[in-house]
């Protein structure tokens, strides 16, 4: 399911947006036509494309395609094709010239699709050769750190959850496995609970969302301001 913000002052393109994403299915689509309400779900949310309309009663949405968070697949949408390189040079995947019809869109999801999939493979290909070094069992247990899913305490052991559904377990302090972890990639939200950020679909002072499997932590409350200002900055 591809995540989609759509940010638009005009409730008829909002209306479009979400017409030819039902039609293409597989889109999940939260639309705004507030400027600042919408910004604000994006760094809650992190969705994966983000449509944004230029001009926005005094709001540039070129402005705003800055604050994105670098995950992020801006598309511009606007009346005015004189944006049309501004839109560019602002690393937007496409800009849809109003009025546009369905098959314009759909190329334009395609392109988007396209740079996820470029930023999930180098993702992938920049953490694969990462390990953290456990003991378990005896044995010395290598754990490929971009398949984390979180990382639980409980007594004097930590237990690894990876996105696979396996566990490891090992008599090793969490602070410890947090040592080996590379620096500003995982978050301790509770005494007991290290995640990775890029896993947090959404989040609150109370607890986080991992994304695609909908589990649910706490976020201890000593932890709760540090976590709500951490996640809410761009990364």
């Amino acid at each position: 399911m591809i995540k989609c913000i759509a940010i638009d002052d005009e409730p008829i393109a909002l209306s479009i947006i979400r017409q030819y994403c039902q039609r293409r299915g597989g889109i999940e689509l939260e639309t705004f036509s507030s400027p600042s309400r919408g910004m604000r779900r994006v760094q809650e949310w992190r969705p994966d494309i983000v449509f944004l309309d230029i001009e926005m009663n005094g709001t540039s949405g070129l402005e705003l395609a800055r604050e994105l968070p670098p995950s992020c697949c801006p598309i511009f949408t606007t009346a005015y094709a004189h944006y049309a390189l501004d839109g560019f040079e602002a690393d937007a995947v496409d800009f849809l010239h109003k009025p546009y019809f369905y098959e314009r869109f759909d190329r334009a999801m395609q392109k988007a699709e396209k740079r996820l999939r470029m930023h999930d493979l180098l993702q992938a290909s920049e953490s694969t050769s990462r390990r953290l070094l456990l003991k378990a069992d005896y044995k010395n247990v290598a754990i490929a750190v971009h398949t984390i899913l979180y990382i639980e305490s409980f007594d004097n052991y930590v237990k690894i959850h990876t996105a696979d559904g396996a566990t490891v377990s090992s008599k090793i302090p969490l602070r410890a496995v947090e040592e080996q972890l590379p620096p500003g990639e995982f978050i301790r939200i509770h005494r007991s609970f290290v995640v990775p950020r890029n896993r947090i679909e959404r989040f609150s002072r109370t607890e986080v969302i991992l994304s695609k499997c909908e589990k649910s932590l706490p976020v201890g409350k000593t932890y709760a301001e540090e976590v709500t200002a951490l996640l809410a900055k761009k990364e």
